[in-house]
């Protein structure tokens, strides 16, 4: 066996030794299957859901969609995996389920700018929540997200799961906290993934979705086939695009290996620059941002149209050392010497064998149900414990502010300074904008209102 083979076994080993043990505290912990709620029932939503069910017994209490057909789909799926096979109650709005259906742990995998509201009432009515990414569409929401679970005392963890991928972790264990790669100064965090370039025109929404109730708090805008499921990420009512979708991820991965808190300063250019100019899509296909850590420069590069650079990484970040460079994805790992020598390589952990109700749900990413595993598993047991998660929601309202204030940095068209507890300084213009307007009735959330 070659050492580095030898290495990553013994890596996988720990992980996994590391995995039994988070569970077996979650198991000691749950005296009865957790009633858990789904706020969201497309693709993510469903498959959170079923890596929770995956590591500790649940009871599926709800299922909270504004699509019919999604939460009547999502309702036969689960029944299928639940011991007693029986449907779980269906729901329109959140905040009957959570009056009605009384769960302890709530899932919102709602589009992006319903991410808050779900979160907030959820502490409020005593759950703890696993919010996906990012936690908000606006700075503000964010603030009041990580208020909310403050006050009420609830454990929220947001579903950046690099934090919780095994292949990455041992990437950070054999080269960065080795000090194999040296004293890093640069990291890339980039996306070459293409966009579409326009919806087809406005036309009624189907009969089974309530179009008023899924733009909630944002503007009430006209439908737009395609747009839904999942391609509301084109929206820029719904959504910080690919920033707040990809960057915010291996951003969030870099500052837990690198210990980054907020950045001194944030910087960006870019726009549609490819799509036509009467596009239905006006959110931006092209962005470059720098996130000034001091001594440590983080740069996103975005850009959905031409060659992909490196076709083995289109989305992933590199870290630049003086003893070497390390890029990381999803997918695998290598790592580079410098002055040459062998790369070294290192790819996810599939289970695939282990757990083949992935292959049966079609729409599980195999790259990372290994890492949601392990993500909820921690989840599990910070909550057993009364800690805070690995991907706490203060962790995650840093690292999705940070994207959308790089958007706001790039719509402005100057830099942003930030303090160090991640407030804008000497740039009253900018502050104002920290929060979008909400459309009636709904109520934009501050920390002082949870």
């Amino acid at each position: 066996m070659q050492r580095r083979d030898f290495l990553r076994g013994s890596a996988q080993t720990a992980a996994l030794g590391t995995l039994a043990t988070v569970a077996d505290a979650a198991a000691r912990a749950a005296d009865a299957p957790l009633r858990v709620a789904l706020v969201g029932c497309g693709w993510y939503g469903k498959t959170d859901l079923f890596h929770l069910m995956q590591v500790t017994p649940v009871d599926v209490v709800g299922l909270c969609d504004v699509d019919t057909t999604m939460r009547e789909a999502a309702a036969e799926l689960v029944a299928g995996r639940q011991p007693s096979g029986k449907k779980p109650p269906l729901y329109g709005d959140y905040r009957q389920l959570l009056t009605e259906s009384k769960p302890q742990i709530v899932l919102v995998a709602t589009p992006d700018h319903w991410h808050c509201l779900p979160m907030i009432a959820a502490c409020r009515a005593g759950c703890d929540v696993y919010v996906q990414k990012p936690i908000s569409f606006d700075v503000v929401e964010g603030r009041a997200m990580v208020a909310a679970a403050r006050k009420y005392g609830r454990t929220v963890q947001v579903g950046l799961q690099r934090r919780s991928t095994p292949h990455l972790l041992e990437a950070r264990d054999r080269y960065i906290a080795t000090g194999k790669l040296g004293k890093i100064a640069a990291v890339d965090i980039h996306s070459y993934y293409g966009s579409r370039s326009a919806f087809p025109p406005a036309a009624a929404p189907p009969a089974t979705l309530d179009w008023e109730m899924y733009c909630g708090p944002a503007p009430l805008i006209d439908f737009h086939p395609q747009l839904h499921p999942r391609a509301w990420r084109d929206c820029i009512e719904f959504s910080n695009g690919q920033t707040g979708d990809l960057c915010v991820h291996f951003y969030d991965l870099v500052r837990y290996f690198l210990d980054l808190s907020w950045p001194q300063r944030i910087a960006a250019s870019g726009g549609a620059l490819l799509r036509p100019a009467d596009s239905t899509i006006r959110l931006h296909d092209t962005q470059t941002a720098l996130f000034d850590h001091g001594a440590v420069q983080v740069v996103w590069t975005q850009r959905n149209w031409g060659e992909n650079p490196d076709p083995a990484y289109p989305w992933g970040a590199t870290l630049y050392g003086d003893k070497g460079t390390l890029k990381l994805s999803v997918q695998s790992y290598d790592f580079q010497p410098k002055g040459g020598g062998p790369t070294e390589h290192g790819t996810f952990l599939d289970e695939r064998e282990q757990y083949p109700q992935d292959v049966a749900h079609k729409e599980t990413e195999p790259f990372a149900a290994a890492a949601t595993r392990r993500h909820m598993q921690d989840f599990l047991a910070a909550r057993a414990a009364g800690r805070k998660p690995v991907a706490d929601i203060a962790e995650g309202h840093v690292s999705s502010a940070v994207c959308i204030l790089a958007n706001l940095a790039m719509r402005l068209g100057r830099s942003l300074t930030l303090d160090a507890a991640g407030q804008i300084v000497g740039d009253p213009e900018a502050d104002t904008l920290l929060a979008r307007p909400y459309r009636a009735p709904w109520q934009h959330p501050t920390p002082e209102s949870v």
